[in-house]
Order: structure tokens, then C-alpha cells, then sequence
């Protein structure tokens, strides 16, 4: 698998990652606690991500109240993997003490973490003493590189600028949620993230499964599937009659290249020019056929218009 720079932070990463947000539930969400993969299944497919290729894992210190950092991290210490960065996330709360005392227990959880970010904004913290943290953590070595999660533009405009003014480093990468269904961050996120060199990982690549055939030519979301556990909390507005109609369109256009649906949404995103990597979670070992398709098949300017046209 192919490795790419994430930005200027002098760190290579591959063009996939395994986001290991199901493991122990869904997100952080405490009412899927216990609904997503169990420490087995998390552990399976984390080895699965390794040996396809993949040297990255992306969880959260809120993901199913610490279990997906403490199955990750055994994992960790019992497989030892060569190569894999770390990455793990810190919020709600963004100030300069609790970033100290999280970043303290995610690696001890962990064993180290390598990338860490922002969850989401922290309204109630100035912007400068957040950076001062982050940029504490990067200089004394407790983590190598910092980015930023579920940000707009305008908030990605004041981190940039109050690094400048402070002097500090500035945030290494974004991650936000982008798909075939939501390119809301094609309209000014990713000309900034472009114009200033970031890095950019792409989560719920998928939409929670609707860029894909489960959720076609069946009157509602099978039972156990993402959308019907937590459409509401994590894929609002995605699963809908219009969405299911272009990702019919979509199909159409896989079975004339003898491809998934799912894997020719994931080709369209492997191949956007300012998209880094997008995060993978899949819940099947099955479900590793559709990133092995995207990461084999070219996606020349003109099949990458026509797929973004089915979703203009």
C-alpha cells in the first residue's frame, strides 16, 4: 500500500487508515456502548488492516468510554507491529490541563501516541492555550504531530492564525467527515487545508455503509447495520430516498467495472487530490473487498467526473 506525506509534518502515511471507533460500541456515544465490535472482533480487524497494508489506527479517548484505546493497545503490546503510528483524539474539553491529563492516560492505555488531535472545538477555551499544549506535547516528544477534528473553515482559519501570531507550530492535518455524500468541505475546508499544507483524513468515508449496496432494494435499514443504530447520531440526513437513488446510479456505474459500489466510492476518494486518506472501520472481514478494489483501481479525471456527477 502506498504512503503519502501528511503535510509538512514530515511523517508518512499510508493512503488507508483503520479508524477503530466500533471497537466497544460506536463512537462515543454512551447509548451504543456495547453494540459495536467486541475486543475479538476489534483485535481481528486490526490484524486484518495490518496485513492488507495499513500502518495507521485512529481512535479516541472517548471512543466506548476508553475500550477502543485499551483493546487497541493491547493489541499493540501483544503483536507488536512494525511501522503503525497511533492516533488518538482528546476532547470535549480542550485546556491546557486536561489535554496534559488526557494525553497521560491515552498513553497509558496506548503505549505511546504518535498523532494526536482535537475531537472537536472547545468554545470554552481560548484558542492559544489549546496550541500551547498540543505544541508542549510535540516538543517534548510525547506525541510527533498534531491535527484537528470536525472543524469548519472559519474555526481552521483562527487555529492557523493564532499559531502565527504565538509563534507556535501550526496543526499538522485535519480530520473531518467527507463522502460522495457529504463534500460540504469542498467548498472552502479543503482550499484551506490545501493552500496551507496540510494534511487531510477523511472519516465515515461510506456515509455509514448508504455508499454501498446493504441499504438498496429493501424497505428499511437491516437490523445491527450502522444506520439503524446510530443513523441519528452519526449520519444524519444520509440515509434518504434521494441519497438512495444516486447510490443507485452509483451501482450502475461499479457493475460496468466489475467493482463494488462501495469500493468504486472509496477509488473517488483515494484518488481526491487533496484528500490524504480516508478512515476505514469495517465491521466484516468481508468488508476489506472493497478497499482492496479502491486501492487497485485507477480513477482517471474522466471516471472521476462522472462519479462526482451522480452526487452534484
Amino acid at each position: 500500500m502506498r504512503s503519502l506525506p501528511l503535510g509538512r509534518s514530515g511523517l508518512d502515511i499510508t493512503e488507508f487508515v483503520f479508524g477503530a471507533g466500533r471497537i466497544g460500541g460506536i463512537g462515543s456515544a454512551e447509548a451504543t456502548r456495547g453494540r459495536g465490535l467486541d475486543a475479538d472482533e476489534g483485535r481481528a480487524r486490526l490484524t486484518e488492516a495490518y496485513a492488507l497494508g495499513i500502518r495507521v489506527v485512529d481512535t479516541a479517548n472517548r471512543y466506548a468510554g476508553g475500550e477502543s484505546e485499551r483493546v487497541v493497545g493491547r493489541w499493540l503490546a501483544d503483536e507488536r507491529p512494525l511501522g503503525v503510528l497511533v492516533q488518538t483524539k482528546v476532547g470535549l474539553d480542550l485546556s491546557a490541563a486536561n489535554i496534559a491529563r488526557q494525553l497521560a492516560r491515552s498513553i497509558e492505555r496506548l503505549g505511546r501516541v504518535d498523532l494526536y488531535m482535537s475531537h472537536a472545538p472547545d468554545p470554552g477555551t481560548p484558542i492559544e492555550e489549546t496550541l500551547g499544549a498540543f505544541a508542549a506535547a510535540v516538543e517534548d516528544g510525547r506525541v510527533r504531530a498534531y491535527g484537528v477534528s470536525n472543524v469548519d473553515a472559519r474555526h481552521l482559519e483562527s487555529l492557523l492564525a493564532a499559531a502565527d501570531r504565538r509563534g507556535l507550530p501550526r496543526p499538522a492535518f485535519v480530520q473531518n467527515g467527507f463522502s460522495l455524500l457529504n463534500r460540504a468541505d469542498e467548498r472552502d475546508v479543503l482550499p484551506l487545508v490545501a493552500g496551507a499544507g496540510l494534511g487531510y483524513m477523511a472519516f465515515s468515508p461510506l456515509a455509514g455503509g448508504v455508499l454501498s449496496d446493504r441499504y438498496l432494494d429493501r424497505p428499511a435499514p437491516p437490523e445491527g447495520s450502522r444506520i439503524a443504530l446510530a443513523g441519528d447520531l452519526f449520519y444524519p440526513g444520509m440515509h434518504s430516498p434521494g441519497n438512495l437513488a444516486r447510490v443507485r446510479r452509483l451501482r450502475d456505474l461499479a457493475r460496468r467495472r466489475d467493482v463494488s459500489t462501495a469500493g468504486l466510492a472509496l477509488a473517488w476518494l483515494r484518488a481526491h487530490p487533496a484528500v490524504t486518506a480516508p478512515i476505514v472501520a469495517p465491521s466484516t472481514a468481508g468488508q476489506w473487498d472493497a478497499v482492496r478494489e479502491a486501492e487497485a483501481l485507477p480513477v482517471d479525471p474522466d471516471l472521476r467526473s462522472e462519479i462526482s456527477s451522480v452526487f452534484s
